[in-house]
């Protein structure tokens, strides 16, 4: 087994302890004998003033051995936050005191949605226990795993020890990004007018390169001779090519949207945002990202792994707002280059927003339009009227319903048990997870 490394945020020093008395009648009922000995001594009242108050003390000193004694340690892998990924959780429990902790309650105060990792155990003295703890991230968003707390007592239950361990830290999950059906960006510029980029694949005359295969490329442009040569496919590389950048707008009015939860029309539009934009960055494209929900969400085109990133986390916190999309597209209009793919998703059934794109196609922008088809959703809106005018238009566009998105394929990890991997024909297996998360490293909480 590999050795497993260890990265430290904060030490368990932060812990606050706090004893409280639970039982008030024994103390009561001790004094209460002790008044009684002194004004009428007997026997009897010595014996049960010495048996109250040993049990008092005796419990005294054990709380104040499990407050002294105890600390918790929390520890979390680093990797993938994502959708679909699993959280693997590290809790550590060490009593240094004499005491042994009959009872304890691990309590998680996390607001990462459907985690549930508070547990019950027990604890001798100067022993420690470990345990840890799985659980899959289905909901995208900015989160915070703790604070925790420790809750413990004597075995007469006579004093309570709590402990609070107040360290937290945030956990932002991305939304997913899954192997999506054939769907065609349409490509921005005409030949002559975008400025040339080497190395991007289109139709030329000739060919500069060669690349791996991502899914949705053209089965057209395969190198075979390099495909036979390295056993695996390839697709040629053009010089002097006409290259738009890609601009992705999210529709997140919430008056548009349909469903709830997970299987809402925006859910899965960002779904869809976060995978159309790392096909075009695997492209080599430019790609940009505007949504608007509460708050405004403006990427400019760049390219590379960064701008993947960003843009994924951009997605992770958006949500509904209340602007609508033709006012979105009027705005997004001074920024389009002439020679720009413009890729809107959508559910609106409204035409307004068609005619606010008319000024963008006539100013060079070549948009391609994903309809989130509101039936599949549970809405009762028809996309007729939108799709009527995008043709009347010559604008291609998709329709995509719920089944889509909610393929086996495309909810990779969903049980937390499997990996998926897209082969070069574009479909995605699953595999089984390798030995490499032993290799991880973990990081303290608390």
């Amino acid at each position: 087994m590999a050795r497993r490394r260890f990265r430290k945020l904060r030490s368990g020093s932060g812990r606050r302890p706090n004893i409280v008395l639970r039982a008030w009648l024994l103390p009561v009922l001790t004094v209460a004998v002790i008044i009684t000995q002194i004004l009428e001594p007997y026997r009897g009242w010595r014996i049960l003033v010495v048996g109250l108050g040993g049990v008092f003390i005796l419990s005294w000193f054990w709380a104040v051995s499990l407050a002294r004694g105890i600390d918790l340690t929390r520890q979390m892998r680093f990797g993938w936050t994502q959708v679909g990924d699993r959280l693997v959780e590290r809790f550590t429990v060490h009593n240094r005191g004499w005491a042994p902790a009959v009872w304890a309650l691990v309590l998680d105060h996390s607001t990462l949605p459907d985690y549930g990792v508070s547990r019950g155990t027990g604890i001798s003295g100067r022993d420690v226990i470990r345990w840890h703890t799985e659980a899959v991230c289905l909901r995208r968003g900015l989160f915070t795993l703790g604070p925790t707390s420790l809750r413990s007592g004597d075995p007469f239950g006579i004093f309570s020890v709590a402990l609070d361990f107040p360290v937290s830290v945030p956990l932002l999950v991305l939304p997913p990004i899954v192997p999506l059906p054939s769907i065609r960006v349409a490509p921005g510029g005409r030949s002559g007018e975008a400025r040339p980029r080497t190395n991007i694949l289109d139709r030329t005359v000739s060919a500069a390169s060669v690349r791996e295969y991502v899914h949705g490329d053209s089965r057209r442009w395969i190198h075979w001779r390099t495909t036979a040569r390295r056993d695996d496919l390839f697709v040629r590389l053009f010089d002097s090519t006409p290259a738009g950048d890609w601009w992705i707008l999210l529709d997140m009015e919430g008056r548009v949207q349909a469903g709830h939860g997970d299987d809402a029309t925006d859910e899965h539009g960002v779904i869809l945002a976060a995978s159309l934009a790392d096909r075009g960055i695997r492209l080599r494209r430019s790609v940009g990202l505007a949504a608007e929900g509460e708050e405004l969400v403006w990427m400019t085109p760049e390219e590379g792994e960064g701008q993947r990133w960003e843009i994924l986390r951009s997605l992770a916190l958006v949500n509904r707002g209340s602007r609508p999309l033709a006012e979105m597209l009027s705005r997004v209009g001074a920024s389009l280059g002439r020679n720009a793919s413009l890729v809107i998703i959508t559910p609106s059934t409204d035409t307004a927003w068609v005619e606010a794109l008319v000024p963008l196609v006539r100013q060079g922008a070549v948009p391609t339009v994903m309809l989130l088809e509101p039936g599949s959703f549970g809405g009762t809106e028809s996309l007729e009227a939108v799709e009527i005018a995008l043709q009347n238009l010559g604008i291609m566009y998709y329709e995509i319903g719920k089944d889509v998105l909610n393929r086996p394929e495309a909810r990779p990890g969903r049980q937390g048990q499997w990996e998926w991997r897209v082969l070069g024909t574009g479909k995605a297996i699953a595999i089984k997870r390798d030995d490499q998360e032993q290799r991880v490293e973990w990081r303290t909480l608390a």
